[in-house]
């Protein structure tokens, strides 16, 4: 990270995906991490296969960001494992089910309301209850909140109402902090992602012994303005980023392989 002091980091969604890989490049830098997810089996094995290479930097809490309750009780116990103190909020779990998934005139409002409660109800909650934890204190700086979203907050396909109108609230919430927190000291900024491949951030991934770019296809690569796919690293660099930056807040930084801008005509 851009700054040499270890940090206290709080990541959600911390068991798989990009949440495994968050934790694993930062507890490598010296970090301590506190994880949450709702999946006992993967949030069980990342946190052994981390604290094993890691001893001391890992704790986690299984929670139901739908529940206000479970997000209570586990910011409790974060603030007594913390002494007080929490430097990074990160809000990366999402329910990415809705994706291309029931089209609009049969979605129903259950579906929706989970897309709503997991994406965007559950980071404000999440930093209403970590604020406290965050605020400027007499040996420590404000902390920071990093939300990820997603570049289909501006663009879509077919079929994923849901999760678009999510992630475009969760930059609207971002900037909407970063105001209100300000006084405060505290930073609110987004990152938004196109395709990062984390196909190895997992059990079954480390039990085949997966790579990042297994599965994809050269075509897949080229799409890229980049040449290739996004990967979690390029995720971490920018967390880095945002982290050590403390004259940036309400921005948002896109992380797509320069996808978003590149013009796509019919074939």
């Amino acid at each position: 990270m851009a700054t040499t002091q270890p940090l206290k980091i709080l990541i959600t969604g911390g068991g798989r995906g990009i949440g495994r890989g968050l934790a694993r490049i930062l507890a490598s830098k010296g970090h301590t991490l506190y994880l949450l997810d709702s999946n006992k089996e993967e949030l069980t094995h990342t946190t052994s296969t981390l604290s094993s290479q890691y001893p001391g930097r890992i704790t986690s809490s299984l929670c139901d960001l739908r529940s206000p309750t479970d997000i209570t009780t586990v910011i409790e116990n974060l603030k007594r494992q913390f002494a007080g103190h929490l430097d990074v909020l990160i809000n990366n779990a999402a329910y990415t089910g809705a994706v291309g998934g029931t089209g609009i005139a049969d979605l129903s409002l259950e579906e929706w309301n989970r897309s709503l409660e997991t994406n965007l109800t559950a980071p404000m909650l999440m930093v209403q209850a970590c604020l406290p934890l965050l605020r400027k204190s007499s040996l420590r700086e404000a902390g920071t909140v990093i939300n990820i979203s997603s570049t289909r907050a501006h663009q879509s396909e077919p079929n994923s109402e849901s999760y678009a109108a999510t992630k475009a609230g969760l930059l609207g919430l971002s900037q909407a902090l970063a105001v209100s927190l300000a006084p405060q000291g505290v930073t609110v900024n987004a990152l938004v992602l196109g395709w990062i491949h984390v196909g190895n951030e997992c059990k079954k991934g480390d039990e085949l012994g997966v790579k990042w770019e297994d599965g994809l296809e050269e075509r897949e690569h080229e799409w890229q303005l980049t040449g290739r796919v996004g990967n979690v690293d390029d995720v971490g660099r920018a967390v880095e980023y945002l982290v050590g930056a403390k004259g940036v807040t309400g921005s948002e930084i896109v992380v797509d392989g320069g996808v978003t801008r590149k013009m796509v005509y019919p074939e």
